[in-house]
């Protein structure tokens, strides 16, 4: 094992920890329907119930009214579950149309517009929101009035495009791009397509699942992404069956950097870039050669002025 697979390993761990869209237990009809079917019992608890058939109507009774009360408390525990998940995502969805028109917004506001009747639950419902926000979209909810606790959404990367058609609303998924990069990165420079969706699929990214966020996910990432030149999409020579690998495309090369995506990544995993040794080395490695590529560019732009300068001085005629 490589490396870099020990390494994304240990990330896709700690990401399945600290993102909320990885942790949050999914429900399903089946977990709802053993919620409110009394017969979902065990078959030790048949045993059971076979054992103790002469005992006393009035203890059974008791026991059923247990099991009654046991079962609605969870059910009413599941239904606020889903009412918070649901305030988050309504959250995130204020958020975003919040980033898109550039405008600020309060705590107040958000309490009065989306949390409303779960204001004790504000404090989580904020916090996951938030991280959702950075993870998938690459937004910062920053704080710049801490008396009023007023907000700015800010992008974290310079990346000039946030996974917006020109002059669409609509939402930013700035954070799903470069979680791609920093996975491409993490996988020696090229990732197939499986690697990408096995990360995504641990922030509840599906490639066959249409959601608010990226509408059709595969197509964001296989022609939207490759058409803004953010990807470059590709088949995996001599691959049977046929498979298809990602690399970095020339707008990202041109607009972020190795140490730039490594440090995101990490943010999201809560841990150092400097926990990645080998990848931290070739990171700082990719920043030398960039700052020395600056360097002999400055050079020569310099040099091609003072060429032109001296020519132009040079063609001035003066009076004897």
């Amino acid at each position: 094992m490589s490396h870099r697979q020990k390494h994304d390993q240990g990330l896709e761990g700690q990401l399945r920890e600290d993102v909320p869209a990885a942790k949050e237990e999914v429900v399903t009809s089946e977990k709802v329907a053993a919620a409110e079917d009394p017969q979902e019992t065990s078959s030790s608890s048949s045993i059971q119930a076979s054992a103790s058939s002469s005992a006393s109507k009035g203890s059974g009774g008791q026991a059923e009214r247990g099991q009654s009360t046991s079962k609605a408390y969870l059910f009413s525990k599941f239904l606020l579950s889903n009412e918070l998940r649901k305030k988050v995502t309504d959250l995130v969805k204020f958020l975003s149309f919040k980033y898109v028109t550039n405008e600020p917004v309060t705590e107040a506001e958000i309490l009065k517009r989306v949390v409303k009747e779960y204001k004790r639950f504000h404090a989580s419902i904020f916090k996951h929101a938030c991280e959702c926000m950075e993870v998938v979209f690459g937004i910062e909810v920053k704080e710049v009035d801490p008396v009023n606790h007023t907000y700015m959404l800010v992008k974290i990367l310079d990346l000039t495009y946030d996974g917006r058609i020109s002059n669409e609303e609509g939402i930013p998924k700035t954070g799903l791009l470069v979680l791609i990069l920093g996975v491409i990165f993490m996988e020696g420079n090229r990732a197939s397509e499986k690697k990408i969706w096995e990360v995504l699929n641990v922030v509840g990214v599906r490639c066959d699942q249409h959601d608010f966020i990226c509408g059709n996910p595969r197509k964001f990432i296989t022609e939207d992404l490759v058409l803004e030149n953010y990807l470059v999409y590709q088949p995996i020579p001599n691959s049977d069956p046929p498979s298809y690998e990602f690399l970095w495309g020339p707008r990202a090369q041109a607009e972020t950097s190795k140490m730039k995506v490594l440090q995101f990544f990490c943010k999201v995993a809560g841990s150092s870039p400097t926990s990645f040794t080998a990848l931290y080395m070739e990171a700082l490695k990719d920043e030398e050669e960039r700052a020395r590529a600056l360097l002999a560019s400055t050079a020569i732009s310099t040099s091609v002025d003072n060429s032109g300068s001296g020519d132009k001085a040079s063609g001035v005629s003066h009076p004897e």
